[in-house]
């Protein structure tokens, strides 16, 4: 039953294909009867099905080494297409998590989007989006992830851009894109790179390649910076970070995935890359530099957001940094349970802003206030999910983030504060969100907020006790550590800044004077903060008009100087025929006299040198 389990892993990702397949019908018009329901029922179906399948697969694997699978797709003479899988108790495990978060994210989507035309459009997305970063986990293939990657660049757009009707939604989608793209484009030079050096794409050959490796410090460095550009890209890094408080634009259940699990793909890949990054010492400094700013800027950025979701989404960035770093500082057991811990956490939050969102029709924090009488579920929710992402004993982020600062302590003193200050950052950000959202007075677009229906209840409800129950479960999977070398200093630090993040959120006046103050010094840091540090007007000023100036010159260029020769061409061309009719005689001892001149003509310079050494020899 193990082996069996085993070799037929590869099914769970198809799983989430199949649904978004099965969905097509519905999704593109064909059946319209029914309505769009069933189309969602299937997808839902499937998902159950890979979810069940993992479970079994975890299960069998847990406790056993790592096994390659190799399955072979096409091979004609020395082509040999194939994908290579690794199945091991980390990678069914996140796996495993990939399922779960989407089932629960598309029984959620079922509340949420209930009487939404495009629903099964929408399930088939979130189905092909599922079978992307399903496969992605058990990839063993540095080429098979980046496709996997492409797919999931793809996906992102297409639920970035559901709404397309709306010209913001476009935007942000086509944003989304072309942003993650320039990421995209450097990784593939390096995947061509690097398999131009190794000889082979699968990670176990790549490992033992680095091993031995002997590349010049120019080299490495610009492979290492290629290969660290596809995750900057996909994580929201650091300057490739504005997409992802765009891509908020789209609906709340493909943003619950968003901000958990695809951005934390982009990281994973991240992890399976360290052992190549090793040989760049310039990535490793990058992925440190890179993650420190995002960690902090981002954080900073997230507190003076009034759109709900946004302030979030910057969060997420925040969290993502650290896992950069933890790459960077090679400590990737704190960048797995960090990915772990944020992405439970962070879909439950996106869950409760769901469901404000779906009651109020309003995500600006400024017009909400006093939910949590009225929808204690969803506020219980929130309080569950922001205990759960900062630092505070017993939940998983306390635990993630004391592994990290226990890597740190010794070695690297300054990322500790930069770890303290992110956390202290983030509980200021979700109490102000808090505050201004659950408590406080009721205002018009609150004041008739019932609790969500049971379809979004139950996956928030369920997620709710999960994220609870993860210091069991990791107790239960042997991280957590014994509590007699638990590093006491750094525990002390961590929930120290939690809570001072906490009560400076709870004590700091949160009005409309606060909110958009008069003295100038504190606007502009507002203004500098809210614009997320200016960056995209520094972007327009500079890569922007250069791309936009280049783009201009060549439209002038072909217009004007190509086009112009080739109308030239033509102009003549028209003018030389409309001249010659009018030599046009119509006898043909005219022509043959023509032609007769021609030829002698041609012979003539033809054997004009040989003309010409006879009439020397003549005279």
């Amino acid at each position: 039953m193990q082996q069996f389990l085993i070799e037929t892993s590869w099914w769970v990702p198809c799983y989430g294909l199949l649904g978004a397949i099965l969905t097509l019908p519905w999704s593109t018009g064909v059946i319209r009867n029914t309505g769009p329901r069933p189309a969602a029922y299937f997808n839902l179906l499937m998902t159950l099905l890979a979810f069940f399948h993992g479970t079994a697969l975890f299960a069998a694997i847990w406790g056993q080494g790592s096994q390659h699978l190799i399955l072979h797709w096409f091979k004609a003479i020395d082509l040999d297409l194939s994908f290579a899988l690794d199945i091991s108790s980390t990678s069914v495990g996140a796996m495993e998590l990939i399922t779960g978060l989407s089932l629960l994210a598309q029984l959620f989507a079922l509340g949420y989007m209930e009487k939404d035309w495009a629903l099964a459009r929408f399930f088939a997305l979130m189905g092909f989006f599922e079978a992307a970063m399903s496969g992605l986990a058990v990839s063993d293939s540095l080429l098979l992830t980046y496709c996997l990657l492409e797919l999931l660049t793809l996906s992102t757009y297409l639920l970035v851009g559901f709404w397309y009707a709306q010209p913001l939604v476009v935007t942000a989608a086509r944003d989304a894109f072309l942003t993650k793209r320039v990421g995209d484009i450097l990784l593939l030079m390096g995947v061509v790179a690097l398999s131009t050096f190794a000889g082979s794409m699968n990670f176990p050959d790549l490992y033992d390649w680095a091993e031995t490796a002997e590349l010049s410090p120019t080299v490495s460095a610009l492979l290492g910076l290629a290969l660290i550009a596809g995750p900057i890209g996909k994580c929201a890094q650091f300057p490739l970070h504005l997409w992802l408080d765009e891509a908020m634009e789209g609906p709340n259940p493909a943003s619950i995935l968003r901000n958990s699990v695809v951005v934390g793909c982009g990281a994973y890949v991240l992890i399976k890359l360290q052992p190549i990054l090793i040989l760049s010492p310039v990535a490793s400094t990058a992925l440190v530099a890179l993650g420190s700013m995002t960690a902090i800027g981002a954080s900073l950025v997230a507190i003076a957001q009034i759109d709900m979701k946004r302030a979030l989404s910057h969060s997420t960035s925040a969290y993502l940094g650290l896992v950069f770093v933890a790459v960077g500082m090679n400590w990737t057991g704190f960048a797995l349970l960090l990915l772990f811990a944020h992405a439970l956490a962070k879909a439950l939050l996106f869950m409760s802003t769901g469901s404000v969102i779906a009651t109020t029709s309003c995500q600006d924090i400024t017009e909400l206030g006093g939910l949590w009488s009225k929808m204690p579920a969803t506020t219980v929710a929130f309080v569950v999910g922001s205990a759960g992402l900062i630092g505070l004993l017993p939940l998983g982020g306390f635990w993630a983030l004391e592994r990290g600062l226990d890597d740190f302590w010794y070695d690297q003193p300054w990322l500790v504060g930069v770890v303290l200050a992110t956390n202290a950052l983030s509980a200021l950000n979700l109490t102000r969100v808090f505050r201004l959202v659950f408590l406080g007075k009721s205002k018009p677009k609150t004041r008739r907020a019932p609790e969500v229906p049971w379809t979004m209840a139950v996956p928030m409800v369920t997620l709710t006790v999960f994220t609870l129950t993860i210091p069991l479960i990791l107790q239960k999977l042997a991280v957590l550590p014994n509590w007699r070398y638990l590093n006491g200093p750094a525990s002390i630090l961590l929930i120290g800044s939690g809570l001072a993040g906490l009560a400076l959120g709870a004590t700091i006046t949160l009005n409309y004077n606060w909110s958009r103050p008069i003295q100038a010094p504190l606007r502009f840091a507002q203004d500098l903060l809210a614009y997320d540090f200016y960056v995209d007007r520094l972007y327009r000023v500079t890569v922007v008009f250069v791309v936009s100036t280049i783009s201009q010159f060549s439209a002038w260029f072909d217009r004007y100087i190509v086009d112009g020769i080739v109308n030239l061409v033509g102009l003549v061309s028209i003018f030389s025929g409309e001249s010659l009719k009018y030599s046009v005689s119509g006898q043909s001892q005219a022509y043959m006299l023509t032609i007769l001149v021609g030829v002698g003509l041609l012979g003539l310079v033809l054997t004009w040198s040989m003309w010409e050494s006879l009439l020397s020899l003549m005279f």
